[in-house]
């Protein structure tokens, strides 16, 4: 089988065509210009698929709270206007006639990282992405665990804080707006882990500050899911580092009966929501 995979983002539109064991070719990636509006979104993806041929299946991962069965946004913030309500299967299906999945990209990020990456022997896990924002995606028994109305596992919006969410903290997003506190030259994560190994003593005392605060979030979430395995995702996580100084911080505050839970890396990077896209059609899904 032959799965046209897409992947969309506010920042950028990735697509590839991908047989079931995830082996991807012809991968490429647009700007997704989203501020534009969900309209132009969706004719742009029209587009990229028409630029594709021999595909059997469409599996899309997208930004926004998705309807999965019924493949329509139920919600999506500013950064993509307009995009709320929008039936991306319905319209994908009627343009080009093959079978269409749509999944939220964090949901889509967890299931990539369980067929492919990561997760791929544990059957129970957590799952989350640092960048803008913080997402979050809960698998249990090989599933996505959605809630009752579709939306769970929303980690980014946990009240960590008497005045704040957990991403108000704990995002890529916080980390930077501290370090430009430093000095406007910290423009984004990797000016901030280009100064790191250049020595810079600031950044190590702001990364201490930091990872606190992105372990003070899973640690509610190890005490409430006694979770096997937190999976990590997000450039910023890719940092070996943050990996190390947030697995000792949660050693140093958990209850003791919950230190066997593992802090993994995600592996899959940024091809992590096309391959969730691609596992939509997988057997077991």
């Amino acid at each position: 089988m032959k799965i046209l995979a897409i992947d969309i983002g506010g920042t950028s539109i990735k697509a590839c065509i991908s047989d079931i064991d995830g082996n991807i070719e012809n991968y490429r990636e647009f700007d997704s210009e989203s501020q534009k509006g969900g309209k132009f979104l969706v004719d742009k993806v029209i587009n990229i698929i028409g630029g594709y041929d021999g595909f059997e299946c469409i599996g899309i991962s997208t930004a926004g709270q998705v309807h999965s069965e019924e493949g329509y946004i139920i919600y999506a913030n500013e950064n993509i206007p307009n995009y709320t309500g929008m039936r991306i299967k319905d319209i994908l299906e009627d343009k080009f006639k093959v079978s269409v999945k749509v999944e939220n990209d964090v949901n889509a990020a967890a299931l990539g990282e369980r067929c492919f990456g990561a997760g791929k022997e544990i059957s129970d896990f957590l799952c989350l992405t640092y960048g803008t924002g913080i997402g979050g995606a809960i698998v249990i028994d090989s599933s996505i665990y959605k809630g009752h109305n579709g939306v769970a596992a929303e980690f980014g919006h946990m009240m960590t804080h008497r005045d704040g969410f957990y991403e108000s903290y704990a995002s890529t997003t916080a980390l930077v707006k501290k370090a430009r506190e430093i000095s406007e030259d910290y423009r984004d994560g990797r000016t901030i882990f280009e100064r790191l190994d250049q020595g810079d003593i600031r950044i190590k005392a702001l990364l201490e500050d930091w990872t606190f605060e992105v372990a003070l979030g899973l640690i509610s979430l190890i005490h409430i899911f006694n979770p096997s395995t937190i999976i990590l995702g997000g450039g910023i996580m890719e940092q070996d580092i943050v990996i190390e100084m947030v697995d000792r911080k949660i050693r140093e505050m958990i209850v003791e009966s919950f230190l066997d839970v593992r802090i993994l890396k995600a592996k899959l990077g940024n091809k992590a929501g096309l391959l969730g896209a691609v596992s939509l059609f997988l057997p077991n899904n």
